[in-house]
């Protein structure tokens, strides 16, 4: 129990970070504002204003895939440092075994949960060959894709990617 004395009144300092935790828990998990509230014995502004004061970042969410990239540890750097929601990249050797390792059912099933999780952002960064880039935005519409065509197809070793060319995508992207 942390206490402080605020003119006449006796606040618990941990009660209060339990009640925002259990808040932001319960709006996480898909309660509307007002349920939340509601299930709490709480104002519905207070839930929206503690959402306004820790807000970091709202708009378009970003995902970045590509294969076979030759500074895939550098891209991966710099998504983490642009706020990127998604990154799945390859160099041509983890591409390759990355397939090998599975059954033609696990391929399947691993393949359809990428696209799953690739069609819930709001914005795809693929990097690859001319027909790939076709393939993904026929998978997840046109203008949801920003294709980078590192090759023509078949690409059969890593492409370098320019970071900088990233970045500046990445933030005009989130400025819209």
């Amino acid at each position: 129990m942390e206490l402080i004395r605020i003119g006449d009144k006796v606040v618990d300092r941990t009660r209060i970070y339990r009640m925002v935790d259990r808040i932001l828990e319960l709006r996480a998990s898909g309660l509307s504002q007002q349920e939340v509230a509601d299930k709490l014995g709480i104002d519905r502004t207070l839930v929206s204003r503690l959402e306004s004061v820790g807000e970091v970042r709202r708009g378009r969410r970003i995902g970045l895939v590509g294969f076979p990239v030759k500074n895939r540890q550098e891209l991966e750097e710099l998504a983490r440092a642009e706020g990127i929601d998604f990154v799945w990249l390859l160099t041509d050797a983890e591409r390759r075994a990355w397939v090998a390792e599975k059954s033609g059912a696990e391929l399947l099933n691993e393949i359809m949960v990428l696209i799953a999780q690739a069609r819930e952002l709001d914005h795809v960064i693929f990097l690859g060959s001319d027909m790939r880039i076709r393939l993904v935005e026929a998978l997840l519409g046109s203008d949801r894709v920003t294709g980078i065509q590192i090759g023509s197809s078949p690409i059969t070793e890593d492409r370098y990617v320019n970071p900088e060319r990233i970045r500046q995508l990445v933030r005009h992207l989130k400025a819209i």
